[in-house]
């Protein structure tokens, strides 16, 4: 039992080395896109929004919908997912677990 804990030991610093080797790319990749995609928008993105949530609610009013493509109303419905899915995933961060909040 002692000698396997000491090849355990001995295999340590090679295992490390390899876990940074492995993770060096891939961490540079994910911080290229974190700092474009993960920024919150600034305040000359704010009027586009409205004014593309203002278009999006006259095309419900005039009928427009229905003739949405498949395609983007799938695109739709998994960007509608999303962002419900970080909602509930706030939430459950927030009151500390999935199950109900101790009142």
């Amino acid at each position: 039992m002692a000698q396997a804990v000491q090849r355990l030991i001995a295999k340590v610093p090679t295992l490390v080395g390899a876990t940074i080797t492995y993770s060096k790319p891939r961490l540079a990749t994910f911080w290229y896109y974190a700092r474009v995609e993960l920024v919150p928008p600034s305040p000359a993105e704010i009027p586009k929004a409205i004014e593309a949530a203002k278009g999006l609610i006259k095309s419900f009013q005039s009928g427009r919908l229905g003739q949405t493509t498949v395609k983007d109303a799938f695109r739709n419905g998994l960007v509608t997912t999303e962002v419900l899915m970080w909602f509930y995933i706030g939430e459950c961060i927030g009151k500390g677990g999935i199950i109900g909040y101790d009142v």
